[in-house]
């Protein structure tokens, strides 16, 4: 059986090269590209794969919400996380979001492969760095309360303040998401109350701390 493959990265050279890599397995099929989360999102709708492997750090919408979305939709599509972030925060809330698999970038070739077809066989794969973050934070009581993004703000909210953070305007932040004006507004002050933030400059430090956006997107 072939595995169907979505690859989700905003660097084209990163996905050019996976698709290479990939692609020498037999078994293993690069069916489309995205470089951003939205647009995983709609490849997934529209092709059915079996596996996404997904970057965190995209613009518009990142790794950790495009995959909560596309789990919601279309449970039976796994995901795996490749990313270049170990901290914690992505780590757990990307877990959370339903990703079945977490490997770094600087992973060998032998294991995303790996890591594809144990998923592909409704199995987790953690590189064993990310095995020893999820093991201390679960002995630790992690629990992402307090003032974590993924239990204060809503997915919308959490949408709009990663787009605040990137600089869209209201207008482009509207036409992004489809929605008014007047509710990205509405959505931007929910946001502002519910952080006790009140400044562009610090929802972009608080949006890097939790996983949203990062200095590089």
């Amino acid at each position: 059986m072939t595995i169907r493959i979505i690859l989700a990265d905003d660097h084209q050279i990163v996905r050019h090269g996976l698709r290479n890599l990939l692609e020498l397995e037999p078994d293993l099929k690069v069916v489309a590209e995205a470089d951003n989360g939205r647009d995983a999102l709609q490849l997934v709708k529209e092709l059915a794969p079996n596996i996404v492997i997904m970057d965190i750090s995209m613009p518009g919408l990142n790794g950790i919400e495009a995959t909560r979305q596309i789990l919601s939709e279309s449970p039976r599509v796994k995901v795996i996380a490749l990313s270049m972030h170990s901290d914690s925060s992505y780590v757990l809330n990307m877990l959370k979001a339903g990703a079945s698999g977490y490997l770094l970038k600087d992973c060998a070739l032998e294991e995303l492969v790996k890591a594809v077809r144990t998923v592909e066989n409704r199995k987790t794969f953690l590189s064993p760095g990310i095995s020893d973050i999820v093991i201390k934070d679960f002995i630790g009581g992690w629990g992402g309360a307090g003032g974590s993004a993924y239990s204060v703000l809503t997915p919308r909210e959490r949408e709009v303040l990663q787009l605040i953070t990137e600089g869209k305007t209201t207008n482009q932040i509207a036409d992004c998401l489809c929605v008014s004006v007047k509710t990205v507004e509405a959505h931007r002050k929910q946001v502002m109350n519910k952080l006790g933030i009140h400044s562009v400059a610090e929802l972009t430090k608080y949006a890097i701390r939790q996983g949203l956006t990062s200095l590089e997107t």
